[in-house]
């Protein structure tokens, strides 16, 4: 709607790198608010969350390059502007998580602990985010004429232009928030390693799920699934397996 945010001389701010550092600083405050009021390192907080960055910026662009390989087959002079242009969050997510992963595993500390703590403030990263992919036109709905809330982008360079669409960003952002939400709701309370990292899985997995047959934006495929909703069944499975993680690594055949 508004990609670009304001001017310092002739040098545009673009909103979807404003909301984008926003994300990572809302998500970041939120993780070091309720990481103090447990007792976590917080040096290991920060740590993880640049090195989360970092893995989760190359883990983005990669997926996205994966997505896109059938694009680059038939032209290559298209990775010129893939090089600057086109993230896919599963990459981040996936790229962050491993990075932090190794990091935790270095550091000898308990990766399933932090991904518990952090949930929350990923999902909330998530639904800012959302917005300015909102603002840029990026991850746009397909056509409709009957949802009552379409919007119509005016001067997207993604987007097709004065054609109402499904706000398929807005609606990310709103379920990435009600995830936020019920998540720190469910950690106020006590729960065993992995219910909350585990419930964050389930559930954005599922919400990605059915809000990619609303999207109308090229991100590649795998058969009849978009590239997300293939990685959506097997980050399903995964949060299925880490929600019930306590219950597993106390079961009496990890003992024999």
């Amino acid at each position: 709607m508004h990609p670009i945010l304001f001017k310092i001389g002739n040098f545009p701010i673009y909103s979807y790198g404003v909301l984008m550092a926003t994300a990572i600083a809302c998500a970041l405050l939120l993780g070091l608010f309720r990481g103090k009021k447990r007792g976590f390192n917080t040096d290991y907080l920060i740590d993880i969350a640049l090195y989360g960055i970092i893995g989760g910026l190359i883990g983005a662009k990669l997926l996205f390059f994966i997505a896109e390989m059938p694009t680059i087959f038939k032209d290559p002079s298209s990775i010129k502007y893939m090089i600057t242009e086109g993230f896919v969050v599963y990459g981040a997510i996936i790229g962050g998580a491993v990075a932090a992963y190794i990091y935790c595993r270095v550091k000898n500390i308990s990766f399933i602990k932090h991904f518990d703590l952090l949930a929350p403030s990923i999902a909330l990263g998530q639904g800012i985010g959302r917005i300015g992919c909102f603002c840029a036109g990026c991850c746009y709905g397909s056509e409709t004429h009957n949802f009552p809330f379409a919007v119509i982008f005016k001067i997207s360079d993604y987007a097709p232009n004065n054609i109402p669409l499904y706000p398929t960003q807005l609606m990310s952002s709103f379920g990435n928030f009600l995830i936020a939400a019920a998540l720190l709701f469910f950690a106020s309370k006590k729960r065993d390693d992995g219910k909350v990292a585990g419930l964050y899985m389930i559930l954005y997995s599922i919400g990605r799920f059915v809000i990619e047959f609303l999207r109308n934006d090229p991100r590649g495929n795998v058969g009849i699934l978009s590239t997300s909703q293939f990685i959506c069944i097997f980050a399903l499975v995964g949060g299925i397996i880490i929600y019930n993680f306590d219950r597993i690594i106390k079961s009496p055949a990890s003992h024999d």
